[in-house]
């Protein structure tokens, strides 16, 4: 991975800073973005909106939550958390940003029924229509041979085609440095899950469609994930309850967890080969079984 330069250093240290006027107490606050971090080892920080008032949170959704924020470096575009302010009165403010946000749930495309976001292959194009050979003893056909009966075709198994032919060893692509985000909140550590998610090669990062019974449930391409932001060991239950619903939509998973796991639920997740990580403090998940040796050294 690139080391920074000294210009993103700064730019890390310079966040834009905006005046921010809480609409319930009518408090003034200087605000400055937080800056993540890009694949490309850049700081990639929301811009923000000087001429909008901040807006009050009230309830959550998923959309809301998350911007989409390109990258001045590499040009890269990827979500991140909406910037928030908490006001000493109580209120939660969303501090309004430059650009369009787009859902990370996959739209549906009219008339397809097929995600927007998923990337479609064109259809082969039909071969050209080649003239069937004439059969043999017709006119224009070539001679019969009488040199003999021709060999029988070769068929799986034979010694001309064995039964499985080995692939060639390929060596996985390396990837970039991991670059967490400090948990300070529940939030935080959702958000470490997703961007480890993606480190890993996982795509369409989302909110799951079924609520788990305790944390926070995200979805992939291939791979369903729990987050456990509180301060208690997951339970046996909270892992069997992933499996399940992972079986039920044919999918992988996996678990990170902020306090670790209870003994019989590391037993059970060995058993089902369930990746069990605990999310530390700077926001690197560490793995706790070898399955989760395994996902993070093959990745998606």
């Amino acid at each position: 991975m690139d080391t920074l330069s000294r210009r993103d250093v700064l730019e890390w240290a310079m966040a834009e800073s905006v005046p921010v006027r809480c609409p319930a107490c009518r408090r003034e606050h200087l605000f400055a973005a937080p800056s993540y971090p890009c694949v490309c080892g850049a700081p990639v920080t929301p811009p923000l909106d000087r001429l909008a008032d901040p807006a009050q949170v009230t309830h959550r959704t998923w959309d809301e939550d998350w911007v989409t924020v390109p990258c001045d470096a590499c040009g890269r575009a990827d979500q991140w958390p909406h910037p928030e302010l908490g006001c000493p009165c109580g209120a939660m403010l969303r501090i309004p940003v430059r650009g369009v946000r787009r859902p990370l749930r996959a739209e549906v495309v009219p008339g397809t029924g097929a995600p927007a976001d998923l990337e479609t292959e064109p259809e082969p194009e039909a071969a050209p229509h080649s003239p069937e050979p004439p059969l043999p003893g017709t006119a224009g056909s070539p001679p019969l041979s009488t040199a003999g009966p021709s060999p029988a075709p070769a068929t799986p198994g034979s010694p001309l085609i064995p039964d499985h032919l080995p692939l060639p060893r390929t060596t996985p692509t390396p990837r970039p440095m991991f670059q967490p985000v400090t948990i300070r909140t529940a939030r935080d550590a959702v958000t470490a899950a997703a961007l480890y998610l993606r480190w890993l090669g996982y795509r369409d990062i989302r909110r799951a469609d079924q609520r788990p019974p305790s944390g926070i449930g995200l979805a992939a391409r291939g791979m369903l994930a729990q987050v456990d932001p509180t301060v208690r060991p997951a339970a046996l239950r909270d892992v069997e309850c992933l499996w399940l619903t992972a079986m039920s939509e044919s999918t992988g998973c996996v678990y990170f967890s902020l306090a670790g796991y209870a003994d019989d639920a590391r037993r059970c997740a060995d058993a089902l080969g369930i990746p069990l990580f605990v999310l530390d403090l700077t926001g690197t998940p560490q793995p706790v079984n070898t399955h989760a040796d395994e996902l993070l050294a093959t990745g998606a």
